[in-house]
């Protein structure tokens, strides 16, 4: 099967570079494929969940609190995803929106009104928004730092099974894009948003990074089903060998780092010709470990989708070396062009 997709309408990055990451994203083979025909397993009615369930961990920053996550339904009939922090007073609930994103530059931080009011990488818990097909709850915690987990984001999926999905009295709401659109960033990398094949109410990813490390050149292409996005959630995020040394002789002095909570178990570190400690999601024949690209493409990217508030989108997504900074400029963009449209 062929994946080629065209250079939509460039509204970010200078058009040589676009066009020569196109070129360099096509030329790399692709190591995995999880399509599905038909349906793709999520509810047609808008959805929320039951009871409550809670899980605890390690904080991400501060790895000697425990910190807990509790999902909750959503108060009121609330549409949406809504952060509540418990310990705070007198604070309003943050959406989970690309309209409360503070920053993108390490993870992606959401806050709203007091500026103590934040959650930390929200990525890895908000990704379940499209990936489990939830379209409100109330997401309670205790500090603005989330607990961290050896298994990468399926504690959270298991407390959400304890929760347990609901169909709610009305459709669910699709959007997508109304033209074929590209941003580019500043180093050849690249996100492109395509609206849906024949009208399907499906997401398709097609994503594709490529590392000067022992992870090296890795794409996928995967329809986005309960069933693909477990598969992925179990891959951890990534981080260079050195930075890890870097962490650990000078991270003291860093309030971001000075307690980071990462490890070999709940991170995986990567040098230029081998991984410190077992990688996981590794092919049979090649023995190359895809970990790194199903982390990039169900619980970073898919996190940035879940910011379009205003329904679950479909289509297809086209990403080639692209981080958080690029996804959330290109999410605000979608609104601030006007792009995106409900699917009927």
């Amino acid at each position: 099967m062929d994946f080629r997709y065209p250079v939509g309408k460039i509204l970010s990055g200078g058009e040589h570079a676009v066009w020569g990451g196109y070129e360099k994203f096509h030329n790399q083979p692709v190591d995995d494929v999880k399509l599905c025909t038909g349906k793709t397993g999520f509810s047609e009615r808008r959805t929320g969940i039951a009871g409550e369930a809670s899980v605890t961990g390690p904080g991400t920053f501060y790895v000697h609190k425990q910190r807990t996550v509790t999902f909750a339904p959503a108060k009121h009939g609330s549409a949406g995803w809504w952060i509540e922090r418990t310990d705070l007073k007198e604070q309003l609930d943050t959406l989970v929106s690309i309209r409360n994103v503070w920053t993108s530059a390490r993870n992606i931080v959401l806050r709203s009104g007091n500026p103590r009011n934040y959650l930390r990488m929200v990525e890895h818990i908000v990704a379940l928004r499209l990936g489990m097909g939830i379209d409100d709850l109330t997401l309670r915690v205790d500090s603005g730092d989330p607990p961290l987990f050896d298994r990468s984001s399926m504690d959270l999926i298991e407390a959400i099974d304890q929760a347990k999905i609901i169909e709610l009295d009305e459709p669910a709401r699709y959007v997508t894009v109304k033209e074929p659109v590209t941003f580019g960033g500043d180093r050849g990398d690249f996100l492109t948003f395509l609206p849906p094949e024949n009208g399907e109410k499906k997401l398709r990813i097609d994503c594709a990074i490529n590392f000067n490390s022992i992870i090296g050149q890795q794409r996928i292409v995967f329809d986005v089903t309960p069933e693909t996005f477990r598969y992925g959630a179990l891959a951890r995020t990534n981080a260079a060998h050195r930075q890890m040394l870097m962490v650990k002789a000078f991270g003291f002095i860093f309030a971001d780092t000075r307690n980071l909570g990462y490890t070999t178990d709940n991170i995986l570190i990567h040098g230029k010709k081998k991984f410190y400690g077992e990688p996981r999601f590794v092919q049979e024949g090649s023995g190359k470990a895809l970990e790194p690209v199903w982390h990039r493409a169900t619980l970073d990217l898919l996190a940035a989708l879940a910011l379009i508030d205003t329904g679950r989108f479909v289509g297809r997504v086209v990403s080639y070396c692209a981080g958080h900074t690029l996804d959330v400029r290109a999410v605000t963009q979608l609104y601030m062009h006007d792009l995106l449209e409900t699917v009927k």
